[in-house]
């Protein structure tokens, strides 16, 4: 009787294309939840389950063998194959399951993805789910995400888009400021006040794109404080430190109470919240569910 060779577990070729993506050791075990050690026993059990080497190892960075560069090609098509496999399980038990790591930006994914998640996974306990959050523009497929919650409408053209909620950035300031300031009331006039920039991902710094009576126009602002972060700036703006463009989910309780008004109000700047995800719907289940339930969750909101 012949005797079997061993085979590769699922996940040690999910740590070995892990630690490609990552040419790190660490930064692969921080994103799988393990420890460095172990990470680096897991590869070593491969490549003696497989009988060759997999990478060349320098001080910097790694680089692939031969039969590397094959396994990598199979490993990232057998776990396709696999995921589609439970996929295909759990709908037909209508239980997703399985791990999805999503991403979004600070503001938005605390306020709203991160409850819309704590919800999901009440309803789908069988679901694995990880949020990062960044205030930078994310290469979903090159740092491994399956999902982002976007706000704005510059879209890759490279990812599959769904709309999520209707959304728009306005201009506002607290009634003080304006007390003091003479109220702007053409676009030229900002030029003469104190604009909270906020420097998200690759957008122009200083330069606000409204939609206007006209269509789309760029105005030039400036002023003394600045941040890449928007709920920073957002709470400059409730102190009274001058005129914001802020996405009308984050100020709407405020221009309700009146703690804020609007600025200009012919003008806004187009900022919808969409779901970003590189694989059809119809191949993942649990993605499917969960863009899904994003976009019941977000119907909720008041628009």
């Amino acid at each position: 009787m012949s005797k079997h060779r061993p085979l590769p577990l699922p996940e040690d070729l999910r740590v070995f294309l892990t630690v490609l993506r990552k040419q790190n050791f660490a930064a692969a075990a921080e994103e799988l939840g393990l420890s460095p050690a172990y990470v680096s026993k897991r590869m070593q059990i491969l490549e003696t389950t497989l009988q060759t080497r997999l990478l060349h190892r320098s001080t910097r960075q790694f680089s692939l063998t031969d039969d590397g560069e094959r396994v990598r090609q199979r490993a990232e098509q057998l776990l396709a194959d696999l995921d589609g496999f439970v996929d295909d399980l759990n709908a037909l038990r209508n239980e997703p399951s399985g791990r999805l790591h999503l991403c979004s930006s600070f503001g938005f994914g605390r306020n709203h993805v991160a409850p819309a998640l704590a919800a999901l996974a009440e309803r789908y306990p069988q679901l694995e789910l990880r949020l990062d959050v960044y205030d930078r523009a994310i290469d979903l497929l090159g740092e491994g995400f399956d999902l982002e919650i976007r706000v704005g409408d510059d879209l890759p053209p490279q990812l599959i888009s769904r709309r999520l909620m209707s959304n728009q950035r306005v201009l506002c300031a607290t009634p003080a400021y304006l007390a003091h300031r003479t109220k702007p009331e053409q676009l030229a006039d900002l030029t003469q006040h104190d604009c909270l920039v906020l420097k998200e991902r690759n957008n122009a710094f200083g330069l606000w794109r409204l939609h206007g009576p006209d269509g789309m126009v760029d105005v030039r602002v400036d002023g003394p404080l600045s941040s890449n972060n928007g709920e920073i700036v957002l709470q400059w703006a409730l102190r009274g430190r001058g005129i914001i463009l802020r996405s009308m989910w984050d100020v709407r309780p405020y221009l309700e109470t009146g703690a804020l008004v609007q600025v200009l109000p012919a003008y806004s700047q187009p900022a919808n919240v969409w779901a970003l995800y590189p694989t059809r719907l119809s191949e993942s289940a649990k993605l499917r569910v969960c863009v899904e339930f994003f976009e019941q969750y977000f119907a909720a909101i008041p628009r």
